[in-house]
């Protein structure tokens, strides 16, 4: 603690988050030793390549490709002279400032071709390695709106798309490298002059509510928010992060790969498939690998409480994890107590969990709370929400826990907005958050009226800004960030607002053979009037229900705690459920689904007729 807070006071007398950081790297280099910096940081190329010279040795990344054994090792020194060679490379291919496409399978070969195209100025479009056994509709989307002229991968995978290109003709007109294949040109490269304004990678969001949109990150975007995360997690010489995270995500990506490199700190990796096959696997990589540091939205921990069973506790040792951050939007108290709860015995406290909020449009990371702190919890009036106001409730039952997602942090600012009026909100009003600060974005790539609408947001009585809109609905107490919702979301029945995520939980409730953070609340047209329909997974193995009963029981439980009717339920099939890539439901998507009568159904209410629902 007396390096954060001497960290703080320099921040505290005026210290620019350029001098924290040269003084951070000061304090944190290997073996705790100072080491005085040679030159200026100012990208990511240039923190690598610090480290290479002065911790070559160091481990960067180990990766266990089975979520067990570990089959890859990546030191600073080899990281940056893979990321030299693929440079070079693509510099053979490309002029600075254009794309390139990442379809690796998880592994540290996509980490060494990130880097290589921050080393070569090449902008980098992270996703997920294809199926080429069909199209996929998305990777074909983003390769046209970012009009890539590369795609990099693996040799194994480069083979399988060779094969495959006619189910993905998009890709045939690329220039395609398998980065892995490539011989060492790492002594061709010449550094690239890199300003903080280029772009440094093109983050397309999740899709959740829309249309995947390419966020154009800059170098400057990138090391704000990195300087952001490595002040608020307050790492030291112990830390070490173990995840299972898509690195294509910008949760992974920017929090669990780029700033393990940026503060120097060990990062294990495993698939994402391996966690969610048997969670365990997690949390005995956690043991193993002494990890401080892990992160997952949601879902992944009431995995981990679902899936890890009593056996297997005693083996399991959590004790020197001090930051287990929760990014899902908004986080659920039930999810942190169970996990605290189910894994006291192994050491687990429930201090080391750390909410948090943050989005693709301000780089990763928003808000975070003191480090070994608890959650701070906000008990609010649950009809009072219905109006946008937070009132304390004044009974037992009208009462619904909100998760506080901790503060501003360096140059942000943080206002609360009335999304139609641009005026801020009173302290007890609820309305959109909107955020300023050097991490914010510089837009959306090829679509500048999207960009106006969202990053050009101004006060309507001060005039400042410009704040980008988060779509995202809240309210700050005692400059805590709590968050109830999202602004498209909302649903609105007989001119009252309700949250769908509070329907979506009380339907949850309702019996265990629902998947916990698998439902869907929207609304659809009936004759002119807006009716509720709810969708939710059925949890795999679980078949001795009366279906019918089941329904019933969710109609009279929105009924009595919504006061709501429930015009139809669809339960569906076990991981049918439309999701992002981050693990999010698609709500629209599956409103979609069910207007098209294209849910996979367990069962569904028998009297419901679609010729009489109206897509939008």
């Amino acid at each position: 603690m007396a390096r954060r807070a001497v960290l703080k006071c320099l921040f505290d007398i005026g210290c620019q988050p350029r001098q924290i950081f040269e003084i951070r790297m000061t304090i944190t280099t290997a073996n705790n030793a100072p080491v005085e910096m040679a030159a200026s940081v100012n990208t990511l190329v240039d923190v690598l390549r610090w480290r290479a010279e002065h911790q070559p040795d160091r481990v960067a990344f180990r990766f266990l490709s089975d979520g067990e054994a570990e089959t890859g090792l990546l030191t600073y020194a080899q990281l940056d002279r893979q990321a030299k060679s693929i440079a070079a490379s693509l510099t053979k291919k490309c002029q600075p400032n254009d794309r390139a496409l990442l379809l690796y399978p998880p592994g540290l070969e996509f980490i060494a071709a990130f880097m290589g195209c921050l080393y070569a100025r090449v902008i980098a479009v992270p996703l997920y390695c294809p199926r080429f056994n069909r199209d996929d509709p998305r990777i074909r989307a983003v390769t046209e709106n970012s009009e890539t002229i590369v795609a990099l991968t693996t040799g194994e995978q480069l083979e399988k798309m060779e094969k495959q290109l006619h189910q993905a003709p998009y890709l045939q007109q690329l220039h395609r490298i398998a980065t892995d294949c490539l011989p060492d040109h790492a002594a061709e490269w010449h550094a690239p002059r890199i300003s903080g304004a280029d772009l440094a990678f093109l983050q397309y969001t999740s899709g959740s509510t829309s249309t995947p949109r390419g966020v154009m990150i800059s170098h400057d975007n990138l090391m704000a928010n990195e300087q952001m995360i490595s002040h608020a997690f307050d790492w030291h010489e112990k830390s070490a992060v173990v995840s299972w995270l898509p690195v294509y995500h910008d949760m992974g990506l920017i929090g669990n790969t780029l700033q393990p490199i940026y503060a120097g700190v060990p990062c294990v990796q495993m698939p994402p498939a391996s966690f969610l096959q048997h969670p365990v696997r997690w949390l005995n990589a956690i043991t193993k690998y002494r990890g401080t540091c892990i992160g997952s939205p949601n879902f992944g921990y009431d995995l981990c409480v679902r899936r890890v069973r009593r056996e297997h506790l005693p083996a399991i040792d959590l004790s020197h994890v001090d930051l287990a951050y929760c990014g899902a939007e908004p986080v659920r108290q039930d999810t942190l107590q169970r996990f605290s709860k189910h894994f006291e015995q192994c050491g687990f406290s429930e201090k080391a969990f750390y909410p948090c909020y943050g989005l693709a449009e301000i780089t990763l990371f928003a808000t975070g709370g003191a480090k070994a702190e608890p959650p701070a919890i906000k008990m609010v009036k649950s009809s009072a929400l219905e109006e946008h106001i937070v009132r304390d409730p004044d009974d037992t039952v009208d009462v619904r826990s909100l998760v506080g997602c901790g503060h501003a942090w360096l140059d942000e600012q943080i206002v609360i907005a009335n999304p139609e009026t641009s005026m801020p909100c009173k302290p007890e009003q609820i309305g959109e958050i909107w955020i300023k600060g050097p991490h914010v974005a510089t837009g959306y790539w090829n679509d500048d009226a999207k960009t106006e609408q969202t990053f050009a947001a101004y006060l309507a009585d001060s005039g400042d800004g410009p704040f980008v809109r988060t779509g995202d609905l809240g309210f700050l107490k005692d400059r805590e960030l709590f968050i109830t919702g999202r602004l498209k979301d909302l649903i609105i029945i007989r001119g009252r607002n309700h949250y769908p995520q509070d329907i979506e939980l009380t339907v949850e409730r309702s019996h265990p053979a629902l998947r916990s953070g698998r439902g869907a609340a929207f609304t659809v047209d009936v004759a002119g009037e807006d009716r509720l329909v709810i969708v939710h997974e059925i949890e795999r193995d679980h078949d001795g229900f009366d279906q019918v009963e089941l329904i019933g029981d969710i109609k009279t439980n929105v009924a009595s705690g919504h006061e709501l009717m429930v015009h139809a339920v669809a339960l569906v099939r076990f991981a049918s459920m439309p999701t992002t890539t981050s693990g999010k439901i698609q709500r629209h998507a599956c409103r979609a689904a069910f207007l098209r009568d294209e849910l996979s159904l367990y069962a569904q209410t028998p009297d419901v007729s679609r010729e009489i629902l109206a897509e939008d």
